[in-house]
C-alpha cells in the first residue's frame, strides 16, 4: 500500500545572495575607507577634486558607503536577509543615479538645484551608481539553491511485539501495541 509523502523544501548551505551581498559589502567598505583617506572628514558635504578609481568623493559619500558596507556585513547571515541587502542597494543606488542625471544636467530641467550636490556627483558616478543598483537587484533575485528533504518516517524499524515475541518491520510513524502501552499515562487502566 503505497501513500502520499510530503517532502520538506529548505535552502540548502551558503547562497549565491549571501556570497555575492558579502563580497559586495566588502567592497563597499573598502571603497569608503580609502575614499577616507583621500579626503579626510573636513569639509563633509563639502565639493572635492579628490577621486578614487576615477570616481569623485567627499566625506559624506565616503560615510554612505562605509555605513553601507557594513550594514551589508552584518545581514549576509541569511539567504532573506542578503536579498533586503540587495533591495537596499538598488533602492540607493538607483536614487543616486536619478539624482546625479538631474545633477549633471542630462535630465532637461534640474528640479533638485537647490539641494544643491551634497554627495559631489559627476557624470561618471552616473554609470556607477547605475551600475550598482543592477548589482543590487541582481543580489536580491538571485535564486536558492535548495535541498528535498523527505519525511524521516520512511526508514522502517524493528518493533518487538511482547505478546508474540515476534519481530515486525513497521515504519517509525506506526506504534506497535507494545509502545502504546508504554506511552499510556500512569493509573489508566492497561
Amino acid at each position: 500500500m503505497a501513500r502520499a509523502q510530503r517532502a520538506r523544501i529548505r535552502t540548502a548551505g551558503l547562497q549565491p545572495a549571501q556570497v555575492l551581498a558579502g563580497l559586495a559589502s566588502l567592497a563597499f567598505l573598502v571603497f569608503g575607507i580609502v575614499g577616507f583617506t583621500r579626503t579626510g572628514f573636513a569639509d563633509f558635504a563639502g565639493r572635492s577634486d579628490e577621486t578614487v578609481l576615477g570616481f569623485s568623493v567627499n566625506p559624506l559619500y565616503n560615510l554612505g558607503f562605509v555605513l553601507l558596507g557594513a550594514i551589508g556585513l552584518l545581514l549576509t547571515f541569511g539567504s532573506g536577509r542578503s536579498r533586503v541587502f540587495g533591495f537596499l542597494t538598488f533602492v540607493a543606488f538607483g536614487v543616486l543615479f536619478v539624482w546625479g542625471l538631474m545633477i549633471t544636467g542630462t535630465v532637461s530641467t534640474n528640479p533638485v538645484s537647490q539641494a544643491g550636490n551634497p554627495f559631489n556627483l559627476n557624470g561618471p558616478d552616473n554609470w556607477l551608481h547605475l551600475g550598482l543598483a543592477a548589482l543590487g537587484l541582481v543580489i536580491a533575485f538571485l535564486p536558492a539553491r535548495h535541498k528535498v528533504l523527505l519525511p524521516e518516517d520512511e526508514e522502517e524499524t524493528v518493533v518487538a511485539d511482547r505478546a508474540d515475541s515476534a519481530t515486525i518491520a513497521r515504519p517509525k510513524h506506526e506504534k506497535g501495541p507494545t509502545v502504546a502501552r508504554d506511552e499510556r499515562p500512569p493509573g489508566l487502566a492497561h
